[in-house]
């Protein structure tokens, strides 16, 4: 293969590879307040983090790029898992920093209308400290990251890693521990 072939496909596996990264939002701080817009079964909402609180623990996913490989799968696990997070009382909320009408999109075809997804404004994306920080990565996007955030606004559990596998998994187990 010539080298303008390899340049593209080395950038997508540096963007979307495996990988640990770090998020500075150490558990037991205080989730930054936020209000933006997303969907959930294609139709726009307004997300208010602080509002979401008052009916329970909240699950804050960040993904890089909705209709991307290993966004959609995530999407898809956390939709399956919809129940068992209900049945802890939490909310789960994708975000990332694609268009509301992609969001919109997403929402039904990926999220199977299961939860919402919102949009990761520029602020959000700092606050939080998700900003990919990957060669070839594209400004404005988000890393892989999870919080699970208690009713009382601090953050119980941070997992970031952009192999999508274990999001799930591991923010559900925080969920049901803040249960009992």
């Amino acid at each position: 293969m010539n080298r303008t072939i390899l340049a593209p496909l080395a950038a997508a596996a540096a963007l979307f590879g495996a990988g640990t990264a770090h998020a500075s939002l150490p558990v037991g701080a205080k989730a930054p307040a936020f209000v933006t817009k997303g969907a959930k079964r294609g139709k726009v909402m307004a997300f208010d983090l602080k509002q979401a609180l008052r009916r329970g623990p909240v699950v804050l996913y960040f993904y890089p790029k909705a209709f991307t490989q290993g966004c959609t799968l995530e999407a898809h696990a956390f939709a399956e898992a919809s129940d068992d997070f209900a049945k802890a009382g939490a909310t789960v909320v994708g975000m990332s920093a694609d268009d509301l009408p992609t969001l919109q999109k997403f929402s039904t075809e990926a999220c199977r209308d299961k939860f919402a997804v919102a949009v990761a404004t520029p602020g959000i994306i700092k606050d939080y400290d998700v900003a990919l920080k990957r060669e070839g990565a594209p400004a404005g996007m988000t890393d892989r990251t999870s919080y699970v955030i208690a009713r009382d606004g601090r953050i119980t559990l941070v997992h970031s890693e952009l192999d999508y596998r274990d999001h799930v998994k591991l923010t559900l187990e925080a969920v049901n521990k803040l249960k009992k």
